[in-house]
């Protein structure tokens, strides 16, 4: 059992979460009404993940997608107020890291990702904050193999820009939204870039850069970072842990 703000303050110091200027608080986001024994995490603040939490009796949920984005209205009412309600009756203290939480060395969702698909000398790459990551395949293929290992290793089928590549062996990397970073991957002088989603500008940039890209899923690809960063706290703390997939083919 631990104290909500106990737990909090050891994340921000283990996350270095005061090194970030983020879209959204990194924290406790709602303070819930009891110490924590179970903690439930997920990816995203959903109604459909406070329920699933809240039938397992958690004491507090931490998620990579929290509340009050700094581009959205900060009222609670409509859809966030039906979140807002459902979090108070359960009593649970909401708990989200966002950038903390895609660059930690060991939990973070790149180097969490980079376990999952077997890829090795994973490593913070340019001047990114740890947002950039780069490394290898532990053996080189076409950019058409490479789509078909990560789809089948993130269960979602992902899109392949080839760009005119026949082999990779050097990738590069950003969870989620991270497209934007294809220039800086590219200078990086590796064969492939993968983030979580494509633009309509990405395709250009891949074919004009000479760089394959893979877009596997915003979703799919930051599952496993908070999922780790949960099985830390439970092994300090002494813990229930519960990771709650919600489906999402974004």
């Amino acid at each position: 059992m631990v104290n909500p703000d106990a737990l909090v303050a050891y994340c921000d110091r283990f996350l270095a979460a005061s090194d970030f200027d983020d879209y959204a608080p990194n924290g406790l986001q709602v303070e819930g009404e009891r110490s924590i024994t179970r903690l439930a995490t997920g990816v995203t603040a959903s109604a459909a993940l406070i329920e699933a939490a809240s039938a397992w009796r958690a004491d507090a949920i931490l998620v990579h997608h929290g509340w009050f984005w700094k581009s959205e209205a900060p009222c609670l009412v409509g859809m966030k107020g039906q979140r807002a309600r459902q979090l108070f009756k359960a009593g649970a203290s909401l708990i989200a890291y966002h950038l903390p939480l895609d660059a930690h060395p060991v939990v973070g969702n790149n180097a969490a990702l980079a376990r999952r698909l077997g890829w090795v000398d994973a490593e913070p790459a340019g001047d990114c904050r740890g947002l950039l990551w780069s490394g290898r395949l532990s053996r080189g293929c076409s950019p058409d193999a490479l789509a078909a290992q990560v789809s089948e290793r993130l269960g979602r089928l992902a899109t392949l820009i080839a760009a005119g590549r026949e082999r990779v062996d050097r990738v590069a990397w950003c969870t989620g939204g991270g497209q934007g970073y294809i220039e800086q991957a590219a200078a990086l002088g590796v064969d492939a870039f993968l983030s979580g989603e494509i633009s309509e500008q990405t395709t250009h940039a891949a074919r004009e850069l000479g760089i394959a890209f893979v877009a596997a899923g915003h979703h799919a690809t930051e599952r496993y970072g908070v999922q780790a960063l949960g099985e830390h706290l439970a092994e300090r703390f002494g813990l229930e842990h519960r990771f709650i997939e919600i489906d999402n083919p974004a």
